[in-house]
């Protein structure tokens, strides 16, 4: 199952009515929740930050998408749903939170573990943006290159650099060669998450 293209499609404007007000990082965030538990649409709109209205619709789209299903209890994981939860972990498979340092952007800060895709990255710069227009403060991109996590954007060795993030990236997440890391820093927790998970989908394709 493609992770990139069922969200996509999950986000896209439907006629008649008006464009969905959730984000692809609302779709992910949703699908981590329920993977956990049964989740309540009152509880599941305070987690994502946006309004019951919003909420209703993502829960409708994934219903009607045949991802969840409900029941008095709260949504639950169709079978297709854990599917797709399963193909987003081959892809994000580890995701942690950061204290605040001279690597980091802003207060709270997210990191995740985005599986072999150092190619697609270039300077860093898409990840930034996307990690901004998601809410966040931006956005430091890391990858695994000869044997040494890398800032790709100046050439910065890391564990150099930055020792004690550097042992924490390394210790949670693993990163091996060829993969990379994403950091989202904001204001707030929830959008250095939503900032970090906007800033890896840039590093997916319609293959993934």
């Amino acid at each position: 199952m493609n992770i990139k293209k069922a969200c996509e499609t999950l986000v896209k404007e439907k006629a008649p009515g008006p464009s969905p007000s959730f984000q692809v990082f609302h779709i992910i965030k949703t699908l981590e929740l329920i993977s956990h538990a049964l989740v309540g649409r009152g509880k599941l709109a305070k987690e994502l930050g946006i309004g019951e209205g919003a909420t209703r619709t993502l829960i409708d789209r994934l219903k009607d998408e045949g991802i969840i299903a409900t029941s008095k209890s709260g949504c639950f994981l169709t079978k297709r749903g854990e599917e797709l939860w399963k193909e987003a972990k081959k892809v994000f498979p580890s995701k942690v939170e950061l204290e605040k340092s001279k690597l980091t952007l802003s207060t709270y800060n997210f990191a995740i573990l985005v599986k072999g895709k150092m190619a697609r990255i270039k300077l860093g710069m898409e990840q930034r943006d996307a990690a901004f227009l998601s809410g966040a403060k931006g956005a430091t991109t890391l990858i695994m290159k000869s044997g040494k996590l890398v800032m790709p954007s100046a050439d910065v060795d890391v564990a150099e650099e930055h020792p004690d993030a550097y042992e924490k990236i390394m210790s949670l997440l693993r990163p091996k060669e060829g993969d990379a890391v994403i950091i989202g820093s904001a204001d707030t927790r929830e959008k250095a998450e939503y900032g970090a998970i906007a800033a890896a989908w840039t590093l997916l394709n319609n293959c993934d």
